[in-house]
């Protein structure tokens, strides 16, 4: 009985820690390797790969495979409002100018 304890115990615990569906690697649409990791409260976007690699390209927060936060495009330099959602190994990211004039993109876990 007490072996049945633990063991649920140790599966809950397994739970709790958890990593978010946004953490991992990622293909971006444009063939670069993006890493999502937890910074602080929120998750942090690194490029690894490409012209740009090293360069922090975003922070989002939020559970359960939606997000939402700032992307930037590191080619033009310029950051908009972005939001993520992961379904299955697909995450897509959309970027935003005042809410209206948006971009949307698939990447794909690595």
């Amino acid at each position: 009985m007490t072996g049945l304890i633990a063991g649920a115990m140790l599966a809950l615990s397994g739970i709790a820690w958890a990593a978010e569906p946004i953490e991992g690697n990622w293909k971006t649409a444009s063939g670069e390797t993006a890493a999502i990791s937890k910074c602080g409260s929120a998750f942090c976007v690194t490029l690894k790969t490409g012209k740009h690699a090293g360069k922090q390209i975003g922070k989002m927060s939020g559970t359960g495979g939606n997000y939402s936060g700032e992307i930037t495009d590191p080619e033009a330099d310029k950051t908009y409002s972005g939001s993520g959602a992961v379904s299955g190994n697909s995450l897509k990211m959309k970027g935003c100018v005042m809410s209206v004039f948006c971009k949307s993109q698939t990447w794909t876990r690595l």
